[in-house]
């Protein structure tokens, strides 16, 4: 296999040392002393179950012993797609424990990720839940299987059928459980997939631990604050900004939220005495526009991160005076750097912005295209690297390439203007990665696959503003012989097997794109010119 490293240079990783940053932990360290310190305090609550912390210990070691009966070595890599459920963090901290590494999926990803994710990370197993949502990952666990029939394990929590049932999986005594490195990689995370499908970004104990431990002190958490996971757990953001490993670090309470509609979540939180959580904009609108004749007990929220991508002053506004709470807002990305605004700004920093960097160490350059800095307020194009932000994508020298500077800079693809206070504004993406309700998607990647339909002749994949989504998808088709209609097109893109926000929200019919020839105009200047395009004709008919 590949090795998993993440090469921080050993002069920085020194100097990282020795200011406090990292401390040596580990995750098994961190479960182990946690249920030293807390272990009849609640940690987790999903559904009808509750565990204290002794129990999450419990376990994870349980489940750490089952992967290992297996006949998985540590450093294998394990790729996890697990809904908002409590065995999404007893396998977590189970694989931690088993030196095992996961890699995360998300819900929505369907055969063409998986297929990716394990073959990019040369995976030995995959978990799923046997049902959400609807949906049955055992199917799915099949067509993936039949693609890839070297994977090892399938292992299923819930009722397994002809896999292997984590329900089986028991605590040996026998077994004892060695600590990773702290400087090893802990776990593969997801990019947004801004080119093609997503890159892994390779996360170290050392690195991860430092930014979710910053977070938890920057957010006011502590051992008597309930953190609801409303987004996915497998994402970044309530994973460690501060996240469930936030509230983890200093004992607190995590409650899940099987999904984030005011319907679902605004019950627990009058239940369980929810006091954080973190919402991406289309779903912080939602809940604004819910609360006002909302029969449920709110009062406990003291604080609603908003994240993911730019959430609009107008609507920001509206959190202190609709929900009683104080806004955070959260820029932050899977490969390192989180800026907050903090809990004491001031409410036009709080609105206006999107925060500042977690660490005094975060180094952050705003540059022009030819890479000179640019004047505090002007917007540019943000880099950065620090004590938490990655040097490398694992196995991908192209990306690698593209994305960092020589000398180590991580090129984040964010167009940004900064105050003379050190925040930042976020004035969009610098290329053609589309943020829709959080989740990044790639034009590229939705081009080629209507382009394998047979009735495209030609593509081009546009950002759309949405008052509810912040972007949604356009798609410009060309299209060659019997005209497809746009439900078609979208159908098709759904037998494709990819997650089901990929599938274009707009399809618009186009006989030709304006080119002076053929390839003399690049995709991203291509879509530029549609997309101007299509919003000066909507604002035309706006105005008729």
């Amino acid at each position: 296999m590949i090795p998993l490293v993440q090469p921080f240079p050993p002069e920085f990783a020194e100097r990282y040392r020795e200011a406090g940053f990292w401390r040596g932990e580990t995750f098994p360290q961190m479960l182990r002393d946690r249920a030293a310190r807390f272990g009849d305090r609640l940690a987790v609550i999903g559904g009808d179950q509750r565990w204290t912390y002794t129990e999450l210990l419990a376990r994870a070691e349980a489940a750490a012993c089952g992967f290992l009966r297996l006949g998985l070595k540590p450093g294998d890599r394990v790729v996890v797609q697990l809904p908002n459920i409590p065995e999404f963090f007893s396998t977590v901290f189970g694989l931690f424990l088993a030196r095992l590494v996961p890699v995360y999926a998300l819900p929505a990803h369907r055969q063409t990720e998986v297929v990716h994710f394990l073959r990019r990370s040369e995976a030995a197993a995959y978990v799923v839940a046997a049902t959400h949502d609807g949906f049955d990952y055992r199917v799915l666990a099949r067509s993936v299987r039949e693609e890839l029939p070297d994977l090892g394990h399938v292992v299923v929590v819930g009722e397994a059928q002809e896999f292997t049932a984590f329900s089986g999986f028991t605590y040996d005594p026998e077994k004892a459980f060695s600590d990773p490195e702290p400087s090893s990689v802990a776990f593969l995370q997801i990019s947004g997939g801004s080119t093609g499908l997503s890159k892994l970004i390779p996360r170290t104990h050392d690195d991860y631990i430092y930014s979710f431990r910053a977070s938890a002190e920057i957010c006011g958490l502590t051992h008597e604050s309930v953190y609801m996971v409303a987004l996915p757990a497998a994402h970044n953001f309530p994973m460690s900004s501060p996240g469930y490993f936030g509230a983890f670090y200093v004992g607190a309470t995590v409650v899940l939220a099987p999904s984030p509609s005011p319907e679902t979540a605004f019950p627990l939180i009058e239940r369980e005495k929810v006091t954080i959580t973190g919402l991406v904009p289309p779903l912080a609108l939602l809940w604004l526009q819910a609360a006002p004749t909302s029969k449920y007990d709110l009062s406990s929220l003291q604080v609603l991160q908003v994240g993911g991508a730019k959430f609009m002053p107008e609507s920001a506004k509206r959190v202190r005076p609709t929900l009683g709470c104080t806004l955070q807002q959260v820029f932050g990305m899977a490969e390192g750097l989180v800026n907050y605004t903090r809990l004491d700004d001031p409410e036009e920093i709080i609105v206006e912005t999107q925060g500042r960097p977690i660490s005094e160490a975060d180094e952050v350059l705003i540059v022009d295209d030819q890479g000179n800095p640019v004047a505090d307020g002007e917007a540019g194009n943000l880099l950065t690297r620090g004590p938490y932000t990655i040097r490398a994508y694992h196995n991908d020298a192209g990306a690698n390439a593209r994305s960092f500077t020589e000398d180590g800079f991580y090129k984040t693809g964010d167009v940004v203007k900064r105050t003379p206070e050190g925040y930042l504004v976020v004035q969009g993406r610098a290329t053609d990665h589309i943020n829709r309700a959080g989740e990044k998607i790639s034009a590229d990647e939705i081009e080629d696959h209507l382009l394998a339909h047979p009735n495209v002749f030609d593509a081009a994949v546009v950002s759309i503003p949405d008052q509810f989504l912040g972007e949604r998808t356009c798609a410009f088709v060309i299209p060659q012989g019997e005209k497809p209609k746009a439900p078609a097109l979208k159908a098709f893109m759904r037998t494709r097997k990819v997650a089901d926000f990929k599938v274009p929200d707009q399809i618009v019919f186009v006989e030709a794109f304006d080119l002076t020839a053929v390839g003399k105009v690049s995709r991203k200047e291509l879509r530029a010119r549609l997309r101007a395009q299509f919003l000066a004709d909507e604002q035309l008919k706006a105005g008729q």
